[in-house]
């Protein structure tokens, strides 16, 4: 590896995409708020319009008004950093994983410790994806296993083994029974979560695969992966279908590949570690 530089500069220049990008609007100015965390904050969520969960490695979950910056509720219970959080939209609950093995659910006008306590994983958790209506949890870490969950209970409904699939990220596809689970194996593979069966793998890439998110439609799937050497550290936008038979649902594949590390120096690893689908912006009248 080549030395530590002091200083790292990304220019606009350098990136491309390999399909043509339509031109958005003015940028608007970045609103920074003070720390939330004592220590480096590891992963975020939207919670409602107004309000995002973080987790930090000062073993914390904080709730933030993200327009005043200010911390509503804090959480404590984890023995180690928190790698995750999800929750489902407009509720209450959040669910946080940790490299203490375990994941957490935490209710927003409850006690202050976890509702519920999910042990199971072996490894540290690294991946977390809760369904639309609340009821299940899909978690998975570096141990090569996926598990279901039952989040009034704390069951462990399912648990699948697969060599070699150390998780980096898990999405659950609105409206439909399927997770979506990125790997360092440099796979993606989507999950029946009825039976907790691979429904389908998308051919592997050259680098890990290290995040997934899905559209508010279920229609796309955004996945990212890290690099080496000046290579990787792209995003491709994956076509899902829409049949419900998993033998069908996923036979029309598209990728649209964005690749940030065309001349990125040989010393850095570049890597994409998080990505989100967003919806368009409405049409105006």
């Amino acid at each position: 590896m080549g030395k530590l530089q002091s200083k790292i500069s990304f220019h606009a220049s350098k990136y491309r995409a390999d399909d043509p990008v339509e031109e958005t609007g003015p940028v608007r100015a970045v609103q920074q708020h003070g720390p939330v965390h004592a220590d480096a904050v590891t992963c975020v969520a939207a919670l409602k319009p107004d309000l995002c969960v973080s987790g930090g490695r000062d073993k914390s979950v904080a709730v933030c008004s993200w327009r005043s910056g200010a911390v509503l509720w804090r959480f404590i219970g984890h023995e180690r950093e928190v790698t995750k959080v999800t929750c489902a939209l407009d509720s209450n609950r959040i669910f946080s994983a940790s490299r203490d093995k375990t994941v957490m659910m935490w209710e927003l006008h409850g006690t202050p410790g976890p509702s519920q306590h999910f042990p199971g994983h072996d490894l540290v958790v690294t991946g977390l994806a809760v369904s639309p209506d609340g009821s299940q949890l899909c978690t998975g870490s570096r141990d090569n296993t996926v598990c279901k969950w039952d989040t009034e209970t704390a069951e462990c409904l399912g648990r699948a083994t697969i060599s070699r699939n150390l998780v980096t990220h898990l999405c659950w596809v609105p409206g439909e029974p399927y997770v979506i689970q990125t790997s360092e194996d440099k796979t993606v593979r989507v999950w029946d979560s009825r039976g907790l069966q691979v429904a389908h793998t998308f051919p592997a890439k050259q680098h890990i695969q290290t995040c997934c998110d899905a559209s508010q439609d279920g229609r796309y799937c955004l996945s990212s992966s890290g690099g080496s050497a000046g290579q990787g550290a792209e995003a491709t936008v994956s076509l899902l279908g829409t049949s419900p038979a998993p033998s069908v649902f996923f036979s029309n594949v598209h990728s649209i590949q964005w690749r940030a590390a065309d001349q990125c120096s040989k010393d850095l690893a570049p890597a994409v570690l998080a990505v989100t689908l967003v919806p368009p912006a409405r049409a105006r009248a």
